[in-house]
């Protein structure tokens, strides 16, 4: 089975760092790890792609640029389903779980 077919190229939270805020602010890399006091490979390397979006790192970005954290790890989080290397070998092997009808679901 295939991937549902998606018009939407995956977008990484880096590509939105640096082209929605970083390019237009004119702001660098190194200016920006500074300012959140990281260091400048991490926002180098998510900003080129290459390194995923922490809660460490979505917090300190929500409180520089604004916002909330959890925005930020939703686009990781979409992202990386969307990139899901497994994706076709999990819903071969991981059978969904079925209920049988004399055992009532749990209340959560």
């Amino acid at each position: 089975m295939t991937r549902p077919v998606n018009q939407m190229p995956p977008v990484h939270p880096g590509e939105i760092l640096r082209e929605d805020y970083l390019l237009p602010l004119g702001m660098s890399a190194n200016a920006l790890a500074n300012a959140l006091g990281v260091p400048a490979t991490r926002i180098h390397e998510i900003i080129k792609e290459r390194r995923a979006v922490t809660a460490d790192t979505a917090q300190r970005l929500a409180r520089y640029f604004g916002g909330d954290a959890a925005s930020w790890l939703t686009l990781q989080a979409i992202y990386d389903l969307k990139t899901l290397a497994t994706y076709d070998e999990i819903i071969e092997t991981v059978s969904p779980r079925t209920v049988s009808p004399r055992v009532a679901e749990p209340n959560l």
